[in-house]
């Protein structure tokens, strides 16, 4: 089971700085789209928009349901989610001039500055939280910490999209190691937390080589609400 227990060790601190840093600004640089730019981006990356992804795994999401993103960075999810129909959307993002930013690109959004680490509300403030590429720059003995402060702020709904690998797998990123895994994070969820039951799941291959992402929908039980 995770215990969210947190180790302080060298690779989470060497994480936050990056992140917290002008290596996190310049990602978010590099990842800056309006709309029709990002579904692009997915359709080019899987051969499906991100939008038609989200109809499918939120269909059944009623559109007033709170949603918090952990990991908001600029914004691009909760654009698309905004344009579903969803009007109860929150953020946090570890860099705070990354906030401000998002904040002018999304001004009905509540955004906060805030660690995965640490999530900053308290227990079951939101119908649905989830991640889009975040659990990946987690090491992984800080995972059981960032996966219990999502399940802890989570009313019913965990929704995520992340790479994909059978086994825990690091990947150097932009040459510097400790930054990017890859593994089956919905496994790590269920088998974690117990009363967190997968919905649906599905694998994304690459178009242009043979890595896979998955997009996975958690239920938490309601005698844990």
């Amino acid at each position: 089971m995770l215990d969210g227990s947190r180790s302080g060790n060298s690779p989470a601190s060497k994480q936050s700085e990056a992140w917290g840093g002008e290596f996190g600004s310049q990602y978010s640089e590099r990842n800056l789209f309006d709309a029709p730019e990002f579904d692009k981006a997915y359709h080019d990356k899987y051969g499906v928009t991100r939008t038609a992804l989200n109809h499918e795994f939120l269909k059944d999401i009623p559109r007033s349901s709170s949603i918090l993103e952990v990991g908001c960075n600029l914004g691009n999810q909760l654009i698309l989610l905004h344009q579903m129909g969803f009007t109860n959307l929150n953020g946090i993002e570890i860099n705070k001039e990354i906030v401000k930013s998002a904040q002018s690109r999304v001004p009905w959004a509540r955004l906060t500055e805030g660690s995965a680490l640490d999530v900053p509300f308290p227990d079951a403030s939101f119908d649905l939280v989830f991640t889009s590429g975040l659990l990946i720059h987690i090491a992984p003995q800080e995972l059981p910490a960032a996966m219990g402060e999502i399940h802890r702020c989570a009313k019913e709904w965990i929704w995520g999209l992340e790479y994909y690998a059978p086994e825990m797998t690091e990947v150097p990123y932009r040459g510097q190691s400790g930054l990017l895994w890859k593994a089956d994070y919905a496994r790590i969820y269920t088998e974690g937390l117990p009363d967190l039951e997968l919905v649906i799941e599905k694998r994304l291959s690459y178009l242009d080589n043979g890595n896979m992402d998955s997009m996975f929908l958690l239920h938490k039980g309601k005698d844990n609400h």
